[in-house]
């Protein structure tokens, strides 16, 4: 793609705002004269080509984290991927030209961005990017950097290592997907099973679930076998606690918790990135995209609207980003 030169990027962008808090489809608007960020120090300015969507964004957006958000009008959005077309003074690594991807905000719920992912650009700090692998696209790129952080983290948070077996709870959503591969292919569970409904079980085996676990028509917490690790990514912690072995650990996402269960919400680091990289281009971790995207930026309310149905499968993404 073309790079914008420092003279020639834009005062104003496109960008998908809300100023008030409600539902996406009552307070998410598209303006096309949204101010075009500053970059601090320790940023870089990146040229957006594609964007991800969570649930912490529709969440954000309900006034769910009033407290401890930014103030509105906010651009949504924590992942990108896209082109770096202008550096801070402190950068150290990047350079203009360079093909990154992140989780764009350090600490997901306290004071996250004002200017997210869902806009022509955003500025982030050097620490939270890394390089794009070479092998991903753009749209698989920015499908991965909070869900496989987050995926990282819970494991790590529960001393998860080689040996062990673990129960993925929403095994076919944005995290789960990561889980099962991470566990699996990073970490060398011994057993990894996974929770989905009837249609979504043959890509949970594909990913290296050894045991896909149908919802729908079975409980797993009356199962005999007994985990060392159960990661709930689903918020069916109370559930969680009867699967895992007495000297176990179970991690969430979604709360309430049940103790001993422990919940986390992620700090972002482009470390995490790096390390994965390896896995990343080597085939043996691989991005999940919803078969209905991506969903081109005009369409990006839909495309909330659609993950709210819960159905989705892997990661909503938008592309391109004009």
């Amino acid at each position: 793609m073309e790079i914008p030169s420092s003279t020639s990027i834009p005062s104003k962008m496109k960008a998908w705002v809300y100023g008030e808090y409600g539902n996406v489809s009552n307070v998410l608007k598209l303006d096309s004269n949204v101010t075009v960020p500053q970059v601090k120090e320790d940023q870089v300015l990146i040229k957006v080509v594609a964007a991800s969507i969570n649930p912490v964004d529709a969440k954000r957006m309900l006034g769910m984290f009033k407290v401890s958000d930014s103030p509105v009008p906010t651009v949504p959005g924590y992942d990108v991927a896209g082109v770096v077309v202008k550096v801070g003074s402190q950068v150290k690594r990047l350079k203009v030209g360079d093909e990154v991807y992140g989780d764009i905000n350090e600490k997901a719920l306290d004071h996250p961005k004002r200017f997210g992912s869902l806009a022509e650009y955003t500025a982030v700090e050097e620490n939270l990017l890394s390089l794009k692998p070479k092998n991903l696209s753009f749209a698989e790129a920015a499908s991965l950097p909070l869900v496989i952080e987050t995926a990282h983290e819970g494991l790590e948070r529960t001393g998860f290592s080689a040996g062990k077996s673990i129960l993925v709870l929403g095994g076919a959503g944005g995290v789960g997907t990561q889980i099962i591969q991470l566990a699996k292919h990073v970490f060398g569970a011994s057993t990894v099973a996974a929770t989905s409904s009837t249609s979504k079980l043959e890509l949970l085996k594909s990913l290296g679930a050894d045991l896909a676990i149908d919802y729908t028509k079975e409980n797993f917490e009356d199962l005999p076998e007994k985990f060392d690790v159960v990661y709930d990514a689903v918020g069916q912690c109370d559930r969680a606690v009867k699967a895992v072995k007495e000297d176990g650990s179970v991690v969430t996402i979604v709360g309430p918790i049940t103790p001993p269960a422990l919940i986390f919400v992620l700090t972002s680091n482009g470390s995490v990135l790096d390390k994965l990289k390896p896995y990343l281009e080597s085939g043996k971790v691989k991005p999940v995209l919803d078969p209905k995207g991506p969903f081109p930026f005009s369409q990006t309310a839909e495309a909330f609207s659609y993950l709210e149905t819960s159905r989705a499968v892997g990661k909503v993404v938008i592309y391109p980003i004009p």
